[in-house]
């Protein structure tokens, strides 16, 4: 399944600044395998021993994958997968 992986800001040093990556998966977890192929340093950014890093939101569509089934959820051709570093902070 061909997917649409789309990159944020900060990590589009990977990425030669491509906004965006096609790769290969029939899973989140084979998608980001994929990515990390084609753009070495991706995993340990988005990924730890756990899954998903803490601050790292990876969306199917418009579904967070932490409530669906995780890097095992599955995808379909033409899906797109949103990379969304969480944003935390306060009043100063």
């Amino acid at each position: 399944m061909e997917v649409t992986v789309r990159i944020p800001t900060p990590l589009r040093t990977l990425t030669a600044g491509a906004d965006e990556v096609s790769v290969l998966g029939e899973t989140v977890g084979a998608a980001l395998e994929a990515l990390e192929a084609k753009h070495p340093g991706m995993r340990e950014r988005l990924l730890d021993e756990k899954g998903v890093r803490r601050f790292i939101n990876i969306y199917v569509g418009e579904e967070d994958v932490r409530f669906l089934e995780g890097l095992s959820t599955k995808l379909k051709a033409g899906d797109q997968l949103s990379i969304v570093p969480a944003i935390a902070g306060g009043a100063a």
